[in-house]
């Protein structure tokens, strides 16, 4: 029983875990969103190309966060997040913009988990979560 209980995640970081899910796959919707925008313009193939690759990169960050939560024993639980009201993505810098406003968002919720994950000593969570950090990191820097 002991070892079941500390593989236990407590609740608010199971709580933001399931939220990081979610939004995750909220940007991988609105990146697709992007792509098809762009894929109809034929002046602009590279965001199209761009934004579908950001796509799937965000919905399998979004399968490994769920696949941690199925390894601790954590229940899956998905916020529902509007998709975005935005239809017509105007020019490659309008897009651009709008992505890199969901990117800080992302950055702020993996740091909101990181500083969760310590207070709850979740040390393998940490672990987990460094290259998502890092990865973070590289992309608004560059």
């Amino acid at each position: 029983m002991t070892s079941l209980r500390h593989n236990l995640l407590s609740e608010d970081c199971r709580v933001a875990i399931n939220h990081m899910a979610s939004y995750e796959l909220h940007i991988s919707d609105a990146y697709l969103s992007m792509a098809c925008y762009y894929n109809q313009d034929t002046e602009a193939p590279l965001f199209a190309a761009f934004f579908e690759d950001q796509a799937e990169v965000k919905r399998e960050h979004a399968k490994q966060f769920l696949r941690y939560l199925r390894k601790r024993e954590s229940k899956i639980c998905l916020l529902v997040i509007k998709r975005p009201d935005i239809d017509n993505w105007g020019t490659g810098i309008q897009a651009l913009e709008s992505a890199l406003e969901l990117e800080n968002k992302l950055t702020s919720l993996l740091q909101n988990l990181k500083t969760m994950a310590s207070a709850n000593e979740e040390t393998d969570l940490l672990h987990f979560m460094g290259k998502y950090l890092d990865k973070q990191k590289r992309n608004k820097t560059t």
